[in-house]
């Protein structure tokens, strides 16, 4: 009986120095969300919507709870690269993309992923379309961006697309019609790509009336733009670009822990506290342009998603493969299909890492995270907790080329995520190169 009175009274003192949850900014669903990037060309041998909705158990067991699907819409043909052409130089922005199946075929798999309690989010491609999308004969000129003769024109190197022109209030309108398209179709949401790219007014011009219309629905930037980072005028997240190319520096002994440092100090000053930021170690662009995570990370591939999944603010990504260990490039204008889905130890890392992030509200995005607070590390390593109420993760990582010993100042029982190990109070580790530990209670 004295036993059940001190636990009662131990529940209420943690009770009683933790404030009620703030009013959502986000959808409710979301803050503690792991997102997970469908590759649909090269998910399956027969690079379908079914060959994806086959793998949603799979998907289910590995625990993430987003599924974005890259471009899945009609494509150009003009100008085509390579075999299959690019995703994202799109013709028809409501219908899909045959290679993949038919309208009756997505809807299926939009369904079953319901069904299956996740939440689906399409890739919104609205800087540019193909040579031939079917607004470069339906609207007036003036819809597109054009050079002096009045050839429609592109940026950078895609040269299978044409530039949209924002100036032109006629844009935004179509644009928002075909965002909406999919919105009542029941999709969740949108990663929009190159977000960045166009003017910030028309995101802002359009996403309130989106977010009104659609409470529920959840919106990605691809871009670090802080006038973009306002979840009531325009997106829930953004990426945490200067993030993903630091810990390549640091892992590839670049750069050190110190501008790691300086980076947490700007993104707290600069962002909103409900910001929401995209973390990553790999993504459809760094995996088939840049390398894959251990081309780019080496040993620390493994200590750079760690990170990814704990440091504050963040909504963690996992691409197409990352859960396999998958150490190639996939092939971005050709089919390349991933054909042995087997589980092995980085299916059981990421488990435990979504798991962590799922169970854990000191994890949790945006203004509901835990507080931080950095512990002592020596060069090459780097130790941190976040702490919400009675729940605490403490996080160690060693970037090094030598072991690391770190003192991790623990108070009471804690359990260690990936050995399932117990340990009570104050603990000292030696981490090797590329090691990690996450503690937590």
């Amino acid at each position: 009986m004295k036993k059940i009175i001190i636990l009662i009274a131990a529940v209420a003192a943690i009770a009683a120095c933790c404030p009620k949850e703030k009013p959502a900014v986000h959808p409710e669903w979301s803050y503690n969300s792991v997102m997970y990037e469908v590759n649909v060309r090269q998910y399956s041998p027969e690079s379908s919507f079914a060959g994806v909705q086959a793998q949603l158990p799979r998907l289910k067991e590995l625990g993430v709870d987003i599924l974005w699907l890259m471009p899945m819409y009609e494509i150009g043909v003009e100008g085509r690269k390579g075999t299959l052409g690019s995703y994202y130089a799109i013709s028809d922005y409501c219908k899909v993309n045959p290679e993949f199946g038919t309208m009756e075929d997505f809807d299926r798999l939009l369904a079953a992923a319901h069904d299956q309690g996740f939440k689906v989010i399409l890739d919104w491609v609205a800087n540019q379309t193909a040579p031939d999308h079917i607004w470069m004969t339906t609207k007036p000129a003036d819809f597109y961006e054009r050079d002096s003769l009045g050839n429609a024109i592109w940026e950078y190197d895609w040269t299978d697309t044409r530039s949209l022109n924002y100036e032109c209030k006629d844009v935004w309108a179509a644009q928002e019609e075909c965002m909406r398209f999919w919105l009542d179709k029941g999709v969740d949401g949108f990663r929009c790509d190159a977000a960045g790219e166009m003017p910030a007014e028309f995101w802002q011009g359009t996403m309130p009336g989106m977010n009104a219309d659609y409470p529920d629905a959840y919106f990605l930037a691809e871009a670090e733009r802080t006038n973009l980072a306002d979840a009531d005028s325009t997106f829930d997240a953004t990426y945490a670009w200067e993030l993903h190319h630091l810990l390549n520096e640091i892992a590839a002994g670049q750069k050190t822990f110190d501008e790691l440092r300086a980076y947490l100090e700007r993104d707290a000053a600069n962002y909103p506290e409900s910001a929401f930021r995209l973390t990553f170690t790999s993504n459809h662009d760094e995996n088939s342009w840049n390398g894959t995570e251990f081309e780019r990370m080496g040993d620390c591939a493994k200590a750079g998603a760690v990170l990814c999944f704990t440091l504050p603010k963040s909504q963690p990504l996992v691409y197409t493969g990352q859960e396999i260990g998958l150490s190639r490039r996939l092939q971005f204008f050709e089919k390349d299909p991933i054909e042995d889905w087997s589980a092995n130890e980085f299916t059981e890392f990421y488990k435990k890492l979504i798991s962590l992030k799922h169970n854990n509200p000191a994890l949790d995005a945006g203004e509901r995270g835990g507080k931080y607070a950095e512990i002592p590390a020596p060069d090459g390593a780097f130790a941190f907790s976040r702490t919400k109420c009675g729940n605490k993760v403490v996080t160690a990582v060693n970037f090094g080329t030598e072991p690391a010993e770190i003192t991790l100042p623990l108070k009471g029982t804690f359990t260690e995520l990936f050995s399932g190990e117990k340990v009570r109070g104050r603990q000292t580790l030696t981490l090797p190169a590329g090691g990690y530990a996450i503690y937590f209670r």
